[in-house]
């Protein structure tokens, strides 16, 4: 049994207002008594004991992150620079590349999602949602390289992993390797494009949703098509979901045709969205219109954010700091005001932010799993709009430590 006190930890206490304007968060100093990876006592009084302390020196306690849409298999990250080539083709542009270049990654592909780990780690992440390359280039050489990453942080952080069908589910003829990966490590059935890539809404829905079902795991698919025929393929997925039995089991990355949605066309899909409980994932683009995350927030649609990639062959950028890409969402939305910008925390944390509504504190509570980061921030809002740094990350009571000795580049 592992007991130790966290002392001089910064709480949110409640908001405090100005003519019934919320104008700022109240806070307090408090400590906290851990035991076998809960909560199990917060008082303001220090103790009086032989339990080991540790001083949090002030620090703004919060939840910690989850990054639910990334992909480790494929990365750039802990290698020499590499920028991306032009597109000429579209996203059938970087398919072609990734025939050749998969296998040259695979080598190493192992060493460079353990450092990606760590880099989510040290930003403050306990949760990671990746989606793995299953294809017929590289098999599931990719998922297994990926599931030995993540077993070796089982005791940092949880994790899924999506098999993906990148080259399309039903284009690249992949349904069998699917249907072994999800015998192999895989948790979730991923998908890409049932119209634009596989050329075939129906077959390609109703095959992801079938090896769903026969596996009894949920889905995450990418859907960029936009305009109508984006909103089509929602509807369409949302009948699979409900046919499936897999309410609440279902997720659309990036969405983008979301953004282009406007007035009752946008209630009409968020009310089909909020009756099969299918949840979003984004990036908040700023390249594209981005999806209207505070709109479907209020129809009670669970949005939340992912990096994607983290310098690849589709994209240089991304930063793994999910606090960065929590204040990019309030910069894009006008979220300046007190209350809007503590709320945003939500989005990277799994809906879990320190007050209510009313003020009221709702976390961290007596009986609460002591996951959970300390960052240098007065409250909730300033580590939003100020891009807080993370001081410190606890799993289920742990301090999580680094588990990397060494730092030298990785050859790609």
């Amino acid at each position: 049994m592992t007991t130790f006190w966290l002392t001089n930890v910064r709480l949110e206490k409640g908001f405090k207002y100005d003519n019934h304007l919320i104008a700022g968060t109240e806070t307090e100093i408090c400590h906290l008594q851990i035991e076998d990876g809960k909560i199990i006592e917060i008082t303001q009084e220090l103790p009086n004991s032989d339990v080991k302390q540790m001083d949090a020196n002030q620090q703004l306690l919060l939840p910690s992150l989850r990054d639910m849409h990334i992909h480790i298999d494929k990365t750039y990250y802990g290698g020499p620079w590499k920028a991306c080539t032009p597109i000429t083709n579209g996203i059938f542009t970087r398919l072609e590349e990734e025939k050749e270049l998969l296998p040259k990654l695979l080598p190493t592909a192992q060493e460079r999602a353990e450092k990606m780990i760590e880099l989510y780690l040290k930003n403050g992440h306990t949760h990671i949602r990746t989606h793995c390359n299953v294809d017929p280039v590289i098999g599931l050489k990719n998922l297994e390289a990926t599931v030995n990453a993540l077993k070796k942080y089982e005791d940092v952080l949880t994790y899924e992993i999506v098999a993906f069908p990148q080259h399309g589910l039903l284009k690249s003829d992949s349904v069998q390797l699917i249907r072994d990966a999800m015998k192999n490590g895989a948790t979730l059935v991923g998908g890409v494009d049932p119209a634009t890539v596989d050329r075939n809404i129906e077959k390609s829905l109703s095959t992801i949703f079938e090896i769903a079902v026969e596996n009894n795991k949920g889905v995450d698919i990418h859907l960029h098509d936009p305009n109508t025929l984006g909103a089509f393929t929602f509807e369409r997925m949302a009948h699979y979901t409900k046919e499936a039995g897999l309410k609440g089991r279902a997720t659309i990355s990036h969405g983008i045709a979301l953004a282009d949605l406007q007035g009752e066309a946008l209630n009409e899909m968020a009310a089909i969205l909020k009756e099969q409980e299918i949840d979003v994932t984004t990036t908040v683009p700023v390249n594209r219109a981005t999806i209207p995350i505070p709109t479907l927030d209020k129809f009670g649609i669970s949005v939340s954010v992912g990096h994607d990639s983290i310098t690849d062959h589709w994209s240089p950028f991304g930063t793994g700091n999910t606090i960065q890409k929590l204040g990019t969402l309030a910069e894009r939305f006008r979220m300046s005001d007190e209350y809007s910008l503590s709320t945003a925390l939500k989005f990277g944390t799994g809906g879990v932010a320190p007050l209510n509504e009313k003020g009221e504190r709702v976390w961290p509570k007596v009986g609460d799993e002591a996951t959970m980061m300390l960052v240098n921030a007065s409250c909730s809002a300033e580590a939003v709009a100020r891009r807080a740094a993370v001081e410190a990350l606890f799993f289920k009571g742990k301090k999580v430590e680094s588990k990397l000795t060494e730092s030298n580049p990785v050859q790609v």
